[in-house]
């Protein structure tokens, strides 16, 4: 190709999956109520990843970006924002259950009952709680999730339930 001649891509979904690329998130006939998914890559959080996230979204408390205030603390050392760990933990998740989403419904009982540390490396998986087509448009339906992501040594660290509108494999 000449270096002034244009490429032209295809950024659908369907033509791209087509190609043999990975499929990317699932139709509602896809999800079985009691399927875990166990999501890929891993993450390990860093202290840039910690420190950024607090930066942009203004959460500037010293157990999160200030040594020596955490050194006081419970912990002994920096915790990692809550909000990252939800979010990680819901992006690891994307490409099995909500890729092909059409909307994210809801999000419920979020906890976090161990605190993540910067080094910790985050695994995620989801079950699938239900699966319910739509009763007023055909070509979709809700699948609820419950996510959870542990650390390293396996203790778990955040969990939480969503629900997600994802298209019908038929109405594509």
């Amino acid at each position: 190709m000449a270096d002034t001649e244009s490429q032209t891509f295809e950024t659908g979904q369907a033509e791209r999956e087509a190609s043999g690329a990975r499929p990317y998130g699932r139709y509602l006939e896809e999800f079985k109520v009691g399927a875990v998914y166990k999501h890929w890559p891993a993450k390990t959080v860093t202290e840039a990843d910690d420190h950024l996230f607090c930066l942009l979204t203004m959460n500037h408390h010293p157990l999160h970006i200030n040594d020596v205030y955490a050194a006081e603390s419970q912990q002994r050392r920096n915790v990692v924002v809550g909000p990252l760990v939800y979010s990680l933990a819901l992006g690891m998740s994307v490409g099995d259950v909500s890729g092909k989403a059409i909307a994210n419904l809801a999000t419920e009982e979020l906890s976090h009952p161990a605190p993540v540390f910067h080094g910790d490396t985050l695994f995620a998986e989801s079950e699938v709680l239900d699966v319910r087509p739509s009763g007023s448009k055909p070509d979709r339906g809700v699948v609820r999730v419950r996510t959870r992501a542990y650390k390293q040594d396996g203790t778990l660290v955040a969990e939480f339930k969503r629900a997600v509108l994802v298209p019908r494999r038929s109405a594509s």
